[in-house]
């Protein structure tokens, strides 16, 4: 049984379906290297599936990962993620779990905040991270579904996004 208490989020005021999506530039980690990189590098090649999830090393980034990790959603469109961690971090996260995808690294959670799913850590004053949410991006950067986790912890409801996905790629 794991020791830990289910906690409702506040509301977040996130970008919703049918908005375009904030682009930012940031270091993009893949298991070789990282540079900067645009969002809309990566949308112009073609659909984004943008996976928010808290520090590499939390329970969540490893559940989240290794599911989607399982799925191949890469098969259809780019799945790409943004957290907190150093491109340190994400390096070895990418390496751990033999992902297939690049992970942005935003310390400052600027993009989370920016997307709306910024979440404050209780007791830490001035530290946040994004909390769990996911974004499927057309090529112009608008949101096509949105999915934004209301509770501690939550995940991503992955049989209705890959449903999502399908209808998106096709």
């Amino acid at each position: 049984m794991v020791d830990f208490d289910v906690v409702p989020l506040p509301d977040a005021d996130h970008v919703a379906e049918g908005e375009q999506a904030p682009d930012f530039t940031r270091p993009l980690v893949n298991d070789e290297f990282w540079e900067d990189a645009s969002l809309s590098d990566l949308t112009d090649e073609g659909p984004v599936c943008l996976v928010f999830y808290p520090m590499d090393g939390a329970f969540p980034a490893t559940y989240i990962w290794n599911e989607l990790r399982d799925r191949e959603w890469d098969d259809h469109l780019t799945v790409v993620g943004v957290s907190i961690s150093t491109p340190y971090a994400h390096k070895q996260l990418v390496e751990e779990r033999e992902m297939p995808y690049d992970l942005f690294a935003d310390p400052s959670n600027e993009v989370a905040e920016a997307y709306g799913v910024a979440h404050d850590l209780d007791g830490m004053a001035g530290v946040s991270e994004p909390r769990p949410a996911v974004f499927l991006l057309d090529e112009d950067r608008t949101v096509q579904h949105a999915w934004v986790a209301e509770e501690w912890p939550d995940f991503p409801p992955y049989d209705d996004l890959e449903a999502e996905i399908r209808a998106l790629a096709e």
